[in-house]
């Protein structure tokens, strides 16, 4: 993830200016790892180190979108894992 997207990223789901480690931003940043290394693993099967950090990344964004899950309103985490395109 180059520096320019990932500013984006933190631009859209920051809460005010400085905001770059609310749990929004912190679950939109894992997400898009998540999808940059899937599609690294489409390519390369067998790299497995790669396979290990992605699921790494996905345990930590599930203890993420939990915690925001009890801090937040239902509303608020239905339409933020809508917005992010997540299944749960």
């Amino acid at each position: 993830m180059d520096k320019e997207k990932k500013k984006t990223i933190i631009t859209k789901h920051a809460a005010h200016g400085k905001d770059t480690g609310s749990i929004k931003v912190q679950i939109a940043l894992v997400t898009e790892r998540i999808t940059y290394l899937t599609g690294h693993l489409e390519k390369h099967k067998k790299d497995n180190h790669s396979r290990r950090g992605l699921l790494m990344l996905v345990g930590k964004r599930r203890k993420l979108l939990n915690y925001f899950k009890a801090i937040a309103k239902e509303d608020a985490y239905g339409t933020f894992v809508a917005e992010l395109g997540l299944r749960k």
